[in-house]
């Protein structure tokens, strides 16, 4: 399912009061729908509480160690197969494995439970709470909402596809996997009773909440002291799929750059884009087109990007002059009126010579520069076809998927409120990410037999500060596989 979805919120009668519309797609046939995306009100007492949570992280991360270890994991599937990426987590004594969706829009991880009434198939079985010898579930308190029996904390989760998940909170250790750093956690999750929509339908078993929020699963281990305040995702490319993921700080490589993020602005992830270039003109807008309501919105679970309706078209023009050597052909369905071309190749290495290079421009003045994978997916039905990933919306909110991160290291700093991007070949970065020299706590259960997992990871430099990543001194001999403009969803699939 494409996770193009941004939270609404628990309740459906607060939902009706403050949603407005956006555009989604469908991971079918690519094409926009109505989406909601939820207006989370700020309250002064709210930002208040929010700052202060800031003041007490930063505190505790002033006096973390340099060493402090961190998650290091593989992520799978992709946007044109899937609509998302998953990650494996294991949840209990002994162990029971879950694919779950890696979204920082979400604010809870959750998984089905045995018990579930209207669950789905998914790729793993539910997940059986007797039969671990660590689970407890969260008791009845006054700062959740309780089952009807009033022992048990619950959570309820409804998404802008119309899709939502309920059930009871749990608490259980987690095991990040055989290469990961970081021992196995206590941390509190979402044991599903009922799943509707796509959550029904999807392969995958459930979501990893990366989103800000006390339920969090970056939250929790940050306010253990265990991590640090920070995490990085790496999308494979256009035709690749994969790649990886990180749960705690890395030494930014020399080339990144960065873009601030305001934690009080909005619950979601944003940045602060000023403008765009395509082919190396600025494109004409008024100013402040980025910047309405939440901004610009960093969504790993969203698969496309969505424009306010004056960028999209300024966008959209840009790009039809530069590609008159292009024949325009019909979309994947006919019921929509997609923009693709053919005649550009099969080659995504290539397509550089038909299409232009874009470039975003953050406030600082830096720029990410995006390569055509970043802005296209490719034509399900004619070969060597592309269509434009970029929709328009009919709010002002910008929403970047993931689509525009393919081959590209996002880093989530959230101790020093930025968001960092570096260009690189994302499905070649699991084997240089560093593993220190104590070996990772291994769940007690074999890896899935995807053959994805046959690639062996490899050792950074024995000489290499703790939580490198090798990509910023390989960086020169990993662009040179692609384009010098790897972008976005280079190499990944839509």
């Amino acid at each position: 399912m494409a996770r193009t979805w941004l939270h609404l919120t628990s309740s459906i009668i607060v939902c009706a009061l403050i949603c407005f519309n956006f555009f989604t797609v469908d991971a079918k046939d690519h094409h926009p729908r109505p989406m909601l995306l939820p207006l989370q009100l700020t309250s002064r007492n709210h930002s208040q509480q929010r700052h202060l949570d800031n003041i007490r992280r930063h505190l505790q991360q002033s006096g973390l160690s340099s060493s402090t270890p961190n998650a290091r994991m593989r992520l799978y599937d992709d946007l044109l197969s899937n609509g998302y990426y998953t990650t494996r987590l294991w949840i209990g004594t002994p162990p029971q494995e879950f694919a779950l969706i890696v979204d920082t829009g979400s604010t809870v991880t959750y998984v089905p439970c045995s018990s579930c009434a209207h669950c789905g198939k998914h790729q793993d079985p539910r997940f059986q709470p007797d039969l671990s010898s660590t689970y407890q579930p969260v008791k009845c308190n006054p700062s959740c909402n309780c089952d009807d029996e009033q022992k048990q904390c619950t959570y309820d989760r409804r998404y802008a596809e119309m899709s939502s998940s309920s059930g009871v909170l749990g608490e259980d250790i987690v095991s990040f996997g055989n290469e990961s750093e970081l021992v196995p956690q206590r941390a509190v999750f979402g044991c599903e009773n009922r799943e509707t929509g796509d959550l029904y339908s999807q392969r995958a078993d459930g979501i990893m909440g990366l989103g800000r929020g006390q339920l969090s699963i970056v939250d929790q281990l940050v306010d253990k002291s265990v991590i640090g305040d920070s995490f990085s995702l790496c999308y494979g490319g256009m035709d690749v799929g994969g790649g990886a993921m990180v749960l705690g700080k890395i030494t930014p490589p020399p080339e990144m750059v960065f873009s601030h993020s305001d934690p009080f602005r909005s619950p979601y992830y944003n940045i602060e884009l000023k403008e765009m270039h395509v082919a190396g003109k600025r494109l004409k807008l008024p100013t402040g087109v980025f910047d309405g309501r939440h901004g610009t919105v960093l969504d790993s679970g969203t698969t496309y990007a969505y424009f306010q309706k004056d960028a999209f078209v300024a966008f959209r023009d840009a790009i039809l002059r530069e590609v008159h050597s292009l024949k325009r052909v019909r979309g994947p369905d006919p019921n929509y009126d997609d923009i693709c071309f053919s005649g550009a190749g099969r080659d995504v290495s290539q397509l550089s010579k038909s299409f232009p290079e874009v470039e975003m421009v953050f406030n600082n003045g830096n720029k990410l520069l995006l390569s055509p994978e970043n802005y296209l997916f490719r034509h399900t039905k004619l070969i060597g076809a592309y269509c434009l990933g970029i929709f328009a919306n009919t709010e002002s909110t910008t929403l970047l998927g993931g689509i525009v991160v393919r081959n590209t290291l996002v880093t989530y700093d959230r101790d020093n409120d930025r968001i960092g991007f570096l260009k690189t070949n994302c499905s070649e970065l699991w084997r240089r990410v560093k593993i220190s020299g104590a070996p990772a706590p291994a769940p007690s259960v074999s890896q899935s037999n995807d053959t994805n997992l046959e690639i062996p990871p490899a050792s950074g430099p024995s000489g290499s500060p703790a939580n490198v990543l090798p990509g910023a001194w390989h960086i020169t001999c990993i662009l040179a596989m692609f384009p010098v403009f790897l972008g976005f969803f280079p190499c990944t699939v839509l």
